[in-house]
């Protein structure tokens, strides 16, 4: 075998097993978010299936896929309907084929009617769900793991599992970061 042979396969190899530990590193992160969720873990899969459909109904229909910028998150069965849309007619069939979707049981349509924000804007709302989220992270007074965090055009939403007083305690410390233009609670209170 030839050197240059003999190297790239040392680096292959490497290259490899770096990626399995990576992979492995995903995937036990993974396994203890989904051990420390407060919804059972049907419900996680049941949420993941909803999402999963919704977005598949939305892209078969070709007015949707084509027109519309939007993001479906489900926790519990809740729906958060986020993005934009031209028209109320979008909008509106947007959310009828998304109350369609087995197991969804409860909508919040908060798509907005308008042009698609920019790459600009999408760039500055992960930026501001990293700031939120170390924010709750960095709270010895809510568990940021049972909080989902997901923004759009400087709108912060808040889903999750929580009692009343952390539902209170993360909206106030999400409204007073910085950039953040609106808070909107879509919790399940336990």
């Amino acid at each position: 075998m030839n050197k240059n042979l003999k190297l790239a396969s040392i680096l292959m190899l490497a290259a490899a097993i770096q990626g399995c530990a990576v992979a492995t590193v995903v995937g036990i992160t993974a396994g203890a978010t989904m051990v420390s969720d407060r919804r059972s873990f049907g419900s996680q899969i049941d949420d993941q299936s909803i999402e999963f459909i919704a977005y598949n109904d939305i892209a078969k229909l070709e007015s949707l896929s084509d027109n519309t910028n939007l993001h479906i998150v489900s926790v519990n069965a809740s729906v958060l309907m986020i993005g934009q849309a031209p028209n109320t007619y979008l909008r509106d069939l947007a959310v009828k084929t998304v109350t369609q979707v087995k197991g969804v049981h409860r909508i919040h349509n908060q798509i907005r009617i308008g042009s698609n924000i920019s790459i600009t804007t999408q760039s500055n709302d992960i930026w501001l769900t990293s700031k939120v989220k170390s924010a709750l992270f960095s709270s010895d007074k809510v568990n940021a793991k049972d909080i989902k965090v997901v923004t759009e055009n400087a709108e912060v939403f808040l889903l999750g599992l929580v009692t009343k007083k952390e539902a209170d305690i993360a909206v106030d410390i999400t409204r007073n970061i910085s950039g953040v233009s609106r808070v909107f609670k879509a919790f399940e209170y336990i």
